[in-house]
């Protein structure tokens, strides 16, 4: 089977798509705006082609790129992971005639207004919710669901320039610094309380094939807006426990509702005062690395097993469920450079059996905001049988922990 990997070179765990790819049997042609004299050589025997595009959000670079490959060679599928690629790859399927996610369903995966008023029309609980392109709008829909609420570009990923508002005052300024007085479209929503966390899938033909579910603390929009917050995400050995029956048929259904075939799925959900609520999904894996913690808290290579999905429709191996993991962001107290590090060789000494990997920036590295992400400065990942011991275990981490910067 020939497959054509969007962008194989970044990230960095975009490459262990092509490796599997390559390992399952693959002929695997990658497409990104990278020279192909830039790629290393491990990355390169995974390849056997390579085409460079001057952007691959760029659709019309990335037809005549997949055009000119086909001249050449038969197509079996067109495959991207990252959030940004996906419209642009949808679309190029449906002009080349490549199976695979439609522009339809990857629209409504991306539009987030569009994507919820879908879904409650199928009777999934969704907060309230609207696309407004005037700060006139964005009042009138206030003014009938109330405050707080949530404002967010259509196409947002995770909490990305995402903004909670409580007063009309607020959202006047917040919606015109986003645009709404310049032609912008945004997305804007009732303020759901409660727990929040996501829920994984790798499908075959629209069936839920591997599933896993993880846990935030605190909820993502809290997390990226509070310095002082050491954030970690937990996923869950547990998943048979009856207290997940819910969620996984929510899951499921959705799935379903939105015609997703063969592909991964990240799906986010709230759980409060007015029970489980569907948040937003997309037709790819989870950022931050998150693959990879399950990977490792499963003894197994999920990236093999969507390599499998694609060229053979089927798994060869399941999760152990062996662990619980999870991983902590680990913030600066300023911006700057750092300059140094409080308690990580005690939790090294105390805890260093549970820990996976860590990653502390070198003295003197530039900090990033936080904003940017749970990886965007020093972050620990860890695992361990038990999950709320592994939750003790991250809050410790993140109580211990310092990273120092001027």
């Amino acid at each position: 089977m020939h497959v054509i990997l969007v962008a194989p070179h970044f990230p960095a765990n975009q490459r262990q798509f092509a490796r599997a790819l390559k390992q399952v049997g693959a002929y695997v042609t990658g497409i990104g705006e990278a020279s192909v004299n830039h790629l290393d050589g491990e990355l390169r025997a995974w390849l056997d082609a390579y085409e460079q595009v001057p952007s691959v959000v760029s659709e019309d670079a990335l037809l005549a790129a997949v055009r000119r490959i086909q001249r050449h060679s038969w197509v079996d599928r067109l495959e991207a992971t990252i959030e940004s690629h996906i419209i642009a790859t949808a679309n190029v399927r449906e002009k080349t005639g490549i199976p695979g996610l439609s522009t339809e369903n990857a629209w409504l995966c991306r539009d987030k207004p569009s994507m919820k008023a879908f879904l409650r029309d199928n009777g999934i609980p969704c907060a309230q919710s609207d696309g407004v392109d005037t700060v006139a709008g964005a009042k009138a829909f206030a003014a009938r669901v109330g405050y707080p609420l949530i404002l967010k570009p259509r196409a947002a990923a995770g909490a990305l320039d995402t903004s909670r508002v409580d007063t009309d005052e607020e959202l006047e300024r917040t919606g015109r610094a986003m645009g709404l007085d310049r032609g912008a479209s945004i997305g804007i929503e009732e303020f759901i309380e409660g727990h929040e966390g996501f829920y994984d899938t790798l499908t075959i033909g629209g069936e839920v094939q591997l599933e896993f579910i993880s846990h935030y603390y605190p909820g993502v929009l809290d997390a990226m807006r509070d310095r002082s917050i050491q954030p970690y995400l937990l996923t869950t050995n547990r998943i048979q426990s009856a207290g997940y029956n819910d969620l996984k048929a929510l899951g499921r259904k959705v799935i379903q509702t939105m015609g997703l075939g063969t592909c991964a799925t990240h799906m986010e959900w709230f759980y409060g005062p007015r029970g489980l609520k569907f948040s937003e999904i997309g037709a790819r894996p989870p950022g931050v690395g998150t693959w990879d913690l399950y990977c490792a808290a499963n003894g197994f290579d999920l990236y093999r097993q969507w390599a499998m999905s694609v060229v053979h429709g089927k798994l060869d191996d399941q999760p152990s469920r062996q662990f619980a993991a999870g991983m902590i962001a680990l913030r600066p107290d300023r911006d700057g450079h750092i300059v140094g590090y409080d308690g990580a060789e005690t939790v090294q000494r105390q805890l260093g059996k549970w820990i996976i990997d860590a990653h502390l920036p070198p003295i003197g590295a530039r900090t990033q905001p936080i904003e940017a992400g749970y990886m965007a400065n020093a972050w620990m990942r860890m695992r361990h049988p038990d999950y709320d011991a592994l939750r003790k275990m991250l809050e410790y981490v993140g109580q211990t922990i310092k990273v120092r910067a001027r």
